[in-house]
């Protein structure tokens, strides 16, 4: 009887414990099922955090999907760009690594996200790159003919502009062309109804005015901003205020025009309103106890700033010093020159000089010449070069009929990088893509037009792409104005209100293309003020806001947080000025560190400007912050004002750029994660970046 029961309980153990395996197997699908469906909802919403700028709930929503998910590469790529954004480059850093792991990094996932970590981590880890190391090759041209087409004839002068096209001087043509970032010529101008007689160099005023020089005619022209013609500046001749083959210029920050009147053989120098001043270089001079000067030789290019003048002779191989009074004041380079023409000053103070076959960069404080590159065709003759906005140098080489483009080595190598910032669906199928193009040193791509762009989903190009818009076209700007509240500002009540005043007067007040967005106060808790930026009694109240706000704990970190944010779904074009009495408090970093705010504002292409009240030198700190942003600071009295500084962020540089195109990927009720990639192409550079969207639920 016993073994009999022995046979009959054996099968129904074996049954009891399959069953009891297979309900555990079921539950822990069912657990599985749980945590994918709570981790899709998490990513769902961090992804539309994202798109609304809202970049630390993002994150913790793509903590919350790696929890149910650990490993996800998807959900680990979102959270390395929200950590980016956030200002976070070292944990984004590690993000994208784990995300790379777990795609492959030889998938093609894998690949764009092993170029996106080089680009980020080079450029933070770096030291910082001697100009020595810096050196530019040819990547492309802008021919001056093509066949039997003829664009343009014998170059002369290069002027870059800032939205990455150029004026060019065709000397033979006799006429100057605008080129596009693409080679495209945009328009011509041929002067007035005499037309221009063999004009040579084009240089731009303060005012916004073009100075062109005829060689021919003995005159400059003067354009309006378009390049129509207005007026003439001198007349042929040998007298004073004549002049005889002119060639190169320059205009001071006064206005002063300084034009090299080659067939005089002197420099002459006109006011603003084009009424001539002095001439200087003709004769041998002594006086003062400088240094005895024999004149000029071949007088070729020349450059003006700071009460210098600096000018090249060809002839002699060397460049002159004088002041702005034509007082000789030395040299400044007398070795190595080959036959130096055209000095074109950069926005670091050195000077670039087209030099025969080469182009050189010269630093006027240490006089040290170096060559940034060569041009290797047969036919050289580079007689005027300048950079443009995309860091490229832009060279007329006359011989040729052609201009030349020479690029940095390390950007040729490594693209462009590319970010999708936002993607909108509030339209859809209809899909907008807000994107930033950059080079490897974050300095932005401007002239992009539709012809450098491919929208493409689920490996096919879209639909209806259409090019929207570029910031680098834009003049609107947004301001956030961040108030220090300490015991120093306190007692700077009127300063303060100064500040605001002045900054809402560069921005053009109610009727300017640039606003303020907010006014932040910088207090132990930092909060907004009610400002009307179009009435003064508002302005004042707001600038000064009120006792309490003064306190020895005030926060600048949170603050600068704060006003920033503020920033990210306006103009493209933003900045947030900080007015300060210089000092900051011994916690001003104790939430946010000091790398980590100078990232945030730069990952989301904010300048900052420092105002300074009450005459004390900005912290290093506060400095710091204006040099990884583009921003600068500016004692609020200084002689020429804020204005101007404040008025130049219409025209700053932005590689924003929106697109959009009409989906044909099925959503799966609004269900599906829709993929969407963007590449960019200029001449021989590339760069790509690829990301996704939840569409609208059904």
């Amino acid at each position: 009887m016993k073994q009999k029961m022995v046979h009959i309980r054996c099968p129904l153990l074996f049954l009891w414990l399959a069953f009891s395996a297979l309900l555990s197997v079921e539950a822990q699908q069912v657990a599985a099922d749980m945590d994918a469906l709570y981790a899709g909802e998490a990513f769902r919403i961090g992804v539309q955090a994202y798109n609304r700028y809202a970049f630390n709930e993002a994150i913790v929503s793509f903590e919350r999907a790696l929890s149910f998910k650990p490993g996800e590469a998807l959900i680990m790529d979102w959270l390395g760009r929200s950590y980016y954004r956030s200002g976070l480059e070292e944990t984004a850093l590690r993000q994208w690594r784990a995300a790379a792991e777990a795609y492959g990094w030889n998938t093609g996932e894998g690949l764009l996200l092993g170029t996106r970590i080089e680009t980020v981590g080079n450029r933070r880890g770096l030291l910082p790159v001697s100009d020595d190391d810096v050196r530019y090759a040819e990547s492309g041209r802008y021919p001056g003919k093509s066949d039997d087409n003829i664009y343009y004839r014998q170059p002369t002068s290069v002027l870059p502009l800032e939205d990455g096209s150029a004026w060019v001087v065709a000397y033979g043509s006799n006429e100057i062309v605008r080129i596009d970032v693409n080679g495209l010529v945009r328009e011509r101008r041929r002067g007035p109804l005499n037309g221009f007689d063999r004009p040579y160099d084009l240089v731009k005023g303060p005012n916004g005015r073009l100075y062109l020089s005829e060689y021919r005619g003995g005159r400059i022209s003067v354009l309006n901003s378009n390049g129509e013609w207005l007026s003439y500046i001198g007349s042929k001749g040998l007298g004073d205020g004549n002049l005889l083959g002119p060639q190169n210029m320059d205009v001071d920050r006064d206005g002063y025009l300084y034009v090299v009147d080659y067939g005089n053989g002197r420099v002459c120098k006109f006011d603003p309103e084009g009424n001539f001043i002095l001439s200087f270089g003709k004769k041998p001079a002594f006086r003062y106890g400088a240094p005895d000067f024999a004149g000029f030789l071949s007088p070729t290019g020349i450059a003006a700033r700071e009460d210098r003048v600096f000018v090249a002779d060809a002839a002699a191989k060397q460049i002159f010093i004088f002041d702005s009074n034509g007082t000789y004041q030395g040299i400044l380079a007398a070795e190595g020159l080959k036959g130096p023409e055209s000095l074109r000053f950069l926005e670091d103070g050195k000077l670039l000089a087209a030099d025969t076959n080469r182009i050189l960069l010269i630093d006027t404080a240490s006089a040290i010449v170096r060559e940034l590159g060569v041009l290797g065709s047969p036919r050289v003759r580079i007689v005027g070069a300048g950079m443009d906005r995309n860091g490229n140098v832009l060279a007329a080489n006359f011989d040729a009929g052609e201009v030349s483009i020479l690029t940095r080595f390390d950007d040729m190598a490594s693209g462009f990088f590319v970010q999708v910032e936002r993607v909108s669906v509030e339209r859809f199928p209809q899909v907008t893509v807000e994107l930033q193009v950059q080079d490897r040193q974050r300095r932005p791509v401007v002239g992009l037009d539709e012809r450098n762009f491919l929208v493409s989903e689920g490996g096919r190009a879209a639909a209806e792409q259409n090019f929207l818009s570029a910031g680098y076209r834009s003049e609107a700007s947004d301001v956030s104005i961040l108030m220090e509240r300490s015991p120093d500002t306190r007692l700077l009540g009127d300063d303060l209100a100064a500040a605001v005043r002045d900054i809402n007067g560069a921005l053009g007040g109610t009727g300017g293309s640039g606003r303020i967005v907010s006014l932040i106060s910088a207090g132990v808790q930092p909060k907004r003020e009610r400002i009307d930026t179009s009435s003064i009694s508002s302005i004042n109240t707001a600038a000064r806001g009120s006792a309490g706000d003064y306190d020895p704990r005030w926060r600048f970190d949170q603050g600068l947080r704060l006003a920033a944010s503020d920033l990210l779904s306006g103009a493209k074009k933003r900045a947030v000025v900080f007015v300060t009495s210089g000092s900051l408090e011994e916690k001003a970093f104790e939430q946010y560190g000091l790398s980590e705010l100078a990232a945030y504002m730069a990952n989301n292409n904010i300048v900052f400007h420092a105002v300074v009240v009450g005459g004390r030198p900005a912290a290093e700190e506060i400095r710091y912050l204006c040099r990884e942003t583009g921003g600068e600071v500016l004692p609020l009295y200084r002689p020429e004002g804020i204005r101007e500084v404040i008025q130049s962020l219409a025209s700053y540089p932005s590689g924003a750029y929106t697109l959009s195109y009409r989906s044909q990927l099925p959503t799966d009720f609004g269900r599906a994660y829709l993929p969407v990639e963007v590449e960019v192409y200029l001449m021989e550079r590339s760069g790509r970046d690829g990301t996704g969207y939840f569409p609208p639920l059904e």
